[in-house]
C-alpha cells in the first residue's frame, strides 16, 4: 500500500483547478498514448548496457511532450517535475 505525501494530500483538498491541470487532463484524454508508445517501443533502448537503465517509454514520452508543450530545457523540465504537482509523473496514465 502506498502512503500519501503531504503535498498530494494538500493538492487533493484544493478547490480550484489550474489551467495547467485542465490542459494536462485534456491531453491525457486526447493524445493516443498507447499507439504512440507502441510505435516508439521497437526503437527505444533496452537495459542490459552499461550505465543507468533507461526510463520506460510511457514516462519518457510524457516528459518529452511536457518539454514541447511548455518550452522547457532538460534541466527546467526536471525542476518543473519536482516543483509542480500537476506536472509530476506518477507512473500511470498521469498527470507529473
Amino acid at each position: 500500500m502506498s502512503q500519501r505525501s503531504f503535498a498530494s494530500a494538500e493538492c487533493a483538498l484544493k478547490k480550484k483547478r489550474t489551467r495547467r491541470e485542465q490542459f494536462l487532463e485534456d491531453m491525457e484524454r486526447i493524445v493516443p498514448w498507447a499507439r504512440l508508445e507502441a510505435a516508439i517501443a521497437p526503437s527505444y533502448p533496452r537495459s542490459g548496457r552499461v550505465g543507468r537503465p533507461p526510463i520506460g517509454v510511457p514516462k519518457m514520452l510524457r516528459m518529452y511532450c511536457l518539454q514541447q508543450w511548455y518550452g522547457l530545457a532538460d534541466e527546467a523540465l526536471e525542476d518543473a517535475l519536482y516543483d509542480s504537482q500537476s506536472m509530476r509523473l506518477r507512473g500511470h496514465r498521469p498527470v507529473a
